[in-house]
């Protein structure tokens, strides 16, 4: 009887680890954390329960894998002129990525809801505020910036903006997109040169256009679309 290779067995393991994130990702971002059901993440996944609990010792550890997902996603970013247009380009990109991840999506809507109570949330706004102010600082450096900005003010501001706009976004049923570009719009002319304002991109559909070119055609690799489980119904 033929032996699994080692580099394979690893490999299928990356791929169940990966299938069960995204099918937990689909539950918590349809049902919220509390109302996720580990039965139907195994469901969606076409994994045991077993497998689960290899990959992920509880549903908490599980909730904290989805929400440290987002933290592992690159290029949240690309190389531009301008270190500002850099500063820009982190939103719209996880805008532009939010409309195709459910990995994603499931993230944001674990750091926003207020359940799970040892749930780390702080970790995910912590890192997007240390990216963003390094961005700023060497924006400052390169006389990008107006001299009475602190790079870490604006960076506090555009990360818990977008936290808001998100939410506000669902409830509403508004365009996320272009929400985030109004923020930009509004924002940058107060902390860049006018030189360098004037020629930031902070339109819709800025992060289609950051990763795929001028056309911004979709090419991420998206989530897998499964339909849920019906929820039970409370007789």
């Amino acid at each position: 009887m033929r032996t699994e290779r080692p580099q394979a067995k690893q490999e299928r393991a990356v791929r169940t680890r990966q299938a069960i994130l995204e099918a937990a990702a689909m539950v918590f971002e349809d049902r919220g954390y509390d109302a996720a059901k580990l039965t139907d993440i195994v469901k969606i996944a076409k994994v045991t329960k077993g497998a689960l609990y290899f990959h992920f010792d509880s549903k908490e550890d599980l909730g904290q894998a989805v929400i440290d997902a987002q933290l592992g996603i690159e290029p949240w970013y690309t190389p531009q002129e301008f270190k500002s247009q850099e500063f820009v380009d982190i939103g719209m990109i996880y805008s532009h990525r939010l409309q195709h991840d459910v990995l994603l999506r499931g993230s944001a809507r674990l750091a926003l809801d207020n359940v799970g109570r040892n749930l780390d949330r702080a970790g995910p706004y912590q890192s997007w505020i240390d990216l963003h102010t390094e961005l700023m600082t060497e924006a400052k450096a390169r006389g990008e910036l107006l001299s009475h900005v602190d790079p870490a003010q604006p960076s506090r501001l555009i990360v818990g903006s977008f936290a808001g706009l998100n939410l506000m976004s669902q409830t509403l049923g508004l365009n996320l997109d272009e929400e985030v570009s109004a923020l930009y719009t509004s924002v940058m002319p107060s902390l860049v040169v006018a030189a360098v304002a004037i020629r930031l991109d902070t339109a819709p559909g800025r992060g289609g256009r950051a990763l795929h070119g001028p056309q911004g055609q979709h090419l991420c690799k998206c989530s897998r679309t499964t339909q849920l489980p019906e929820r039970a119904e409370v007789a």
